[in-house]
């Protein structure tokens, strides 16, 4: 029997106070629902008055396992995943033993129904556009540790038959409440501190948050459409860095600029942000990677086989920048980001 997600089911969701966490907690109260939030640090947005908030370590498996009693389900989107700040270390212990936790929780509260939020960094270098089929070649900690993630979760699913094992592997995420990326190019385009550089050629898979969230309700409350579920989530048709910089502008209500800095002494430029950065482990607007992966990295990613099981876009990705830049000029400008590093060692109650 295949198991899907239905109103009335009680769901955990393991990191539910982030960016994510704030967008897909409501839906499924929406959809019926009942929801649990755990997370180390408190929401950063409100969640629903009926959405019970919980405080732990999802290393911490004894807590874990309190907290998934009665719970038909588990939406897992709790993870290291910051560019400055973090260990390997850091990465292993919440990405990868924080998988082993869970799973071992899931099976003391007979937990069967798990959702994975994974990630497109596990292809690394798998080669252009790659697919559900790809071999992954990750090239970070954090895909690295997202694919070993991936297998715990498969060992888990094939231990025992009646389990289900949802794997999403989004692109960027952005939208409202998130203050990544694409957040920090809106923000310094406002400021009158972004230069374009390169051709501007590239093309940049992403998504809009809400359509993550709809696409994540419109797998997991259906039976299981194959046996190996995974699934790339990424806004079609890509845009590419240039029309991306443009749609930017056009919500500020500013003409984009028609000259373009060259890529190479645009890099060696940002070196010394480089340096700043590493000796200091700020988490800079400006760096040479940075400037590399907007304006040359080719980053593009099939989504062709979520779009097989009826899944249809909301939302098209120019309107989902537009809304972000709208949401920034409303709120977004003066509020800024607040950072939740996870500490290497677990927090057990």
């Amino acid at each position: 029997m295949s198991i899907q997600l239905s109103a009335g089911d009680r769901v955990a969701v393991l990191g539910g106070s982030g960016f994510i966490g704030s967008h897909v907690i409501p839906a499924l109260v929406e959809a019926g629902m009942s929801v649990v939030s755990y997370d180390l640090y408190p929401p950063e947005h409100p969640l629903p008055d009926e959405v019970q908030d919980v405080r732990g370590d999802i290393r911490d498996a004894a807590s874990l396992t309190r907290t998934l009693e009665g719970c038909d389900a588990v939406l897992n989107l709790a993870a290291a995943h910051h560019d400055f700040g973090l260990t390997p270390a850091t990465f292993d212990s919440v990405n990868v033993d924080g998988a082993r936790a869970v799973v071992a929780s899931m099976v003391a509260a007979g937990v069967t129904n798990l959702c994975f939020y994974s990630s497109v960094a596990v292809y690394g270098n798998a080669g252009p556009r790659p697919d559900e089929s790809s071999t992954p070649s990750p090239v970070n900690d954090y895909g690295r540790t997202k694919l070993e993630a991936e297998g715990v979760y498969r060992a888990w699913a094939a231990q025992q038959e009646g389990r289900r094992l949802l794997m999403i592997r989004p692109a960027v995420v952005f939208g409202p409440r998130n203050y990544a990326n694409v957040y920090r190019m809106i923000h310094q385009v406002y400021r009158r501190r972004f230069f374009p550089v390169g051709a501007g050629s590239n093309r940049k898979s992403m998504i809009f948050v809400a359509n993550i969230v709809a696409a994540i309700l419109h797998l997991w409350t259906q039976p299981a459409l194959r046996e190996d579920e995974v699934y790339n989530c990424v806004d079609q048709p890509d845009l590419t860095s240039s029309e991306i910089l443009a749609e930017v502008y056009r919500g500020l209500g500013r003409r984009a600029p028609r000259w373009r800095l060259p890529l190479q002494p645009a890099i060696l430029a940002a070196t010394p942000f480089d340096l700043i950065a590493k000796v200091t482990g700020r988490n800079l607007p400006i760096t040479s990677d940075r400037i590399r992966k907007l304006a040359d990295a080719e980053t593009s990613f099939a989504a062709d086989r979520v779009r097989e099981t009826g899944y249809e876009q909301p939302v098209p990705l120019r309107q989902g920048l537009a809304t972000m830049v709208a949401w920034y000029l409303a709120e977004g400008r003066a509020q800024g980001a607040v950072e939740h590093l996870p500490p290497e060692r677990p927090r057990i109650e």
